[in-house]
Parts: structure tokens; C-alpha cells; sequence
């Protein structure tokens, strides 16, 4: 969090801070170097012998090559160091390359359900399926493509120490509180779809995006009419606020419109609350005594096979 984020802390009393200077100008060092030189004219100071001045000599010598060794202890490399970093980067380079299977994999699969399902409504109620797709848009669970707006952030510097020239989560909030303002249908931020869920925050020095870091260039991305969202986002705040952050902070500010955005589907859809369908009870013909044959019986229409429960405890809201 940078300092034009937070509420500047109340200025401390002149006094607290002279507490120091006072008692070196009440109490200074002079008279004792002054006292000291005068008993060294006199001949009150002790004399120093030859052994005194060589036992200074050599413990010179012994403290200097003692902090010599130490320094070169210190930088150099234990074996035991080097080993578990070396073990270290080892199991980072294997998790990683697990982490890339497991996600083509993933995404393979959420296809491979995302057909199945489409086949399903198409093939039983296509009305169904516009909406399933309508709500899919809003929910981030399919990609999409078409016009929109493009905004890229970058930091106003590359010196760490001062994060007010920086690009922080706060900004990134307002900027994409303006975008749905303006009318944006989708919005994502380096590639990372935002949904009515995700979540921008800041820790320490880096972003998160749903857990996820990261860093300068922020490419943030709307699907939609882009004059539209340019004149919109222009008359809102965040349209304010971006102008303040290039001119006041010296962080690059690039809007423009484009004919063609690709944004993809969120990676953090997670189906919360669910029950199986349930059959409709059915009016059952009495078959003919004495037959003992089966009765038939029509099924009634399925009830929906997904409830989402508005409730503290997890109680389904019908």
C-alpha cells in the first residue's frame, strides 16, 4: 500500500525529537578530552610501556585476521546450502511441469463437459441452451471474443523503494469498476478472467488476481463497443483517477480501442451447490385385475438439477 492510499499519521511534537540534541548541549564531551590532554602535558598519564604496545599490536592483528576468516566463511557457500537449493529449484521445475499437465488436462476435460452439456440442451430444450450461454458469458466459464477496449498500466519506475510510483491494487479496482460501468460485458487483466468473485488485492510489493501475482505491463482488457466504453469510462471516476496516476505519478497510461479481443474463460469456476433431479410423482393407471401385469407410469418433468442456496448453512432457497 502506497503513501496516496492511506491516511497520512499525525505529526509528532518538535520537543519529542530534541531529547538527544539537549543533553549533548548540557552535557558535552570537551572538558573530558580537555582534562585528559592536560594531565598528558603534565606527565600524570600513565607511560606506555613496550609491552602494552606490542600486546595492542598483536591483538590488532588477531581481531583483523579474525574478521578477514569470518567474512570469508560467511560468503562462501555451505555444502549443505548449496544441496538443498539445488533440491529446491529440483522439485519446482517438477511441480511446475505437473502443474502444466494437470492444467491441459483440466482444460481437455471442462471441453470435453462443456460439448456434452451443449449437445444435451440443444438436443432438449435450444431456448434452454441460449441462456445457458447468455449466463455463461456473465459467469466467465466460456471465452469470448469481439471489439473492445484495451487499457495498459505500467509502472512509472523501476526503483522498489518508492511505491507510490508503482501500479497498485487500488488502481487496478477503480479501473475495473469503471470498465463494468461503462457497459463492459467481459474484463480480464493479463490474460486472468474477472468474475463476480475475483479478487484484486496486494501483498507486499506484488498484485494478486485471485491468488495470482502479477506484474508491470497490466494489460486490462473489456469486450464491448469500444467508443462506448472509452466515453464511458472517460466520465467516470476511474477516468479522473487515470489521469492523476499519469500525471502526478509518472505511470503509463495507453487507451485504445480494438476490432478483435480474445479473453479467456475463467480458471476459478467452482460449482458450489448442487442436488440430483428429482422425478415428479405420476398418476398410475390401475391395471387390470386379476392380470398382475405392469402398470404403466409417465414421468413427469424433471425439476432443475442445480440449487443454489442464498442461506447461511448451506440450506437450499427454493
Amino acid at each position: 500500500m502506497s503513501r496516496r492510499h492511506v491516511v497520512a499519521p499525525p505529526r509528532r511534537a518538535a520537543d519529542e525529537s530534541m531529547t538527544l540534541i539537549n543533553a549533548v548541549y548540557e552535557r558535552p564531551l570537551d572538558p573530558g578530552y580537555q582534562e585528559a590532554a592536560r594531565r598528558k602535558e603534565l606527565g600524570l598519564a600513565p607511560p606506555r610501556t613496550l609491552t602494552a604496545t606490542s600486546g595492542l599490536l598483536a591483538l590488532a592483528l588477531v581481531l583483523g585476521a579474525g574478521g578477514t576468516a569470518a567474512a570469508v566463511a560467511l560468503r562462501r557457500p555451505v555444502a549443505a546450502v548449496t544441496e538443498a537449493r539445488a533440491l529446491l529449484e529440483e522439485q519446482i521445475l517438477t511441480r511446475g511441469a505437473q502443474v502444466e499437465r494437470l492444467s491441459a488436462t483440466n482444460a481437455a476435460l471442462n471441453a470435453e463437459i462443456s460439448a456434452l452439456q451443449t449437445e444435451a440442451a440443444r438436443s432438449a430444450d435450444p431456448t434452454l441452451l441460449a441462456e445457458l450461454q447468455q449466463d455463461a458469458v456473465a459467469a466467465g466459464s466460456v471465452p469470448v471474443q469481439g471489439p473492445g477496449l484495451q487499457v495498459v498500466l505500467t509502472d512509472g519506475t523501476d526503483d522498489t523503494q518508492d511505491p507510490d510510483l508503482r501500479v497498485q491494487d487500488v488502481d487496478l479496482q477503480v479501473l475495473v469498476n469503471g470498465l463494468w460501468a461503462a457497459g463492459a460485458e467481459a474484463v480480464s487483466i493479463n490474460d486472468a478472467r474477472l468474475t463476480s468473485t475475483s479478487a484484486i488485492r496486494s501483498a507486499g510489493a506484488a498484485v494478486l488476481v485471485d491468488l495470482t501475482p502479477l506484474s508491470s505491463p497490466y494489460t486490462v482488457l473489456a469486450v464491448g463497443d469500444g467508443v462506448d466504453l472509452q466515453t464511458g469510462l472517460a466520465r467516470t471516476s476511474a477516468g479522473q483517477h487515470l489521469a492523476t496516476l499519469q500525471q502526478r505519478y509518472r505511470i503509463g497510461v495507453d487507451v485504445s480501442a480494438r476490432d478483435d479481443l480474445d479473453l479467456p474463460a475463467s480458471a476459478q469456476i467452482v460449482l458450489r451447490h448442487a442436488r440430483p433431479p428429482e422425478v415428479a410423482p405420476a398418476a398410475t393407471p390401475t391395471s387390470p385385475a386379476g392380470t398382475g401385469g405392469p402398470s404403466a407410469a409417465r414421468v413427469g418433468p424433471a425439476a432443475p438439477d442445480v440449487a443454489w442456496s442464498g442461506r447461511p448453512g448451506g440450506q437450499e432457497q427454493r
